[in-house]
């Protein structure tokens, strides 16, 4: 996320990737507390597609 900032990576993939990482590390965190198993598992694999949408979006500004 800062090397996206530094960078001036500022795009719509850069503001969804940002928001899924953010709000699915929000959610994860509960579900690990509670135990939660397969659930817990998607929204880890939602904030992972953010940072893969973050770091998309800094080779898509190398093109």
């Amino acid at each position: 996320m800062l090397i996206a900032h530094v960078v001036e990576a500022s795009g719509p993939l850069t503001l969804w990737g940002t928001t899924l990482y953010f709000w699915g590390r929000v959610v994860y965190l509960p579900l690990y507390a509670l135990g939660v198993p397969y659930i817990r598992s998607l929204v880890w694999l939602v904030s992972i597609v953010g940072l893969v949408m973050v770091l998309a979006s800094l080779f898509l500004l190398k093109a």
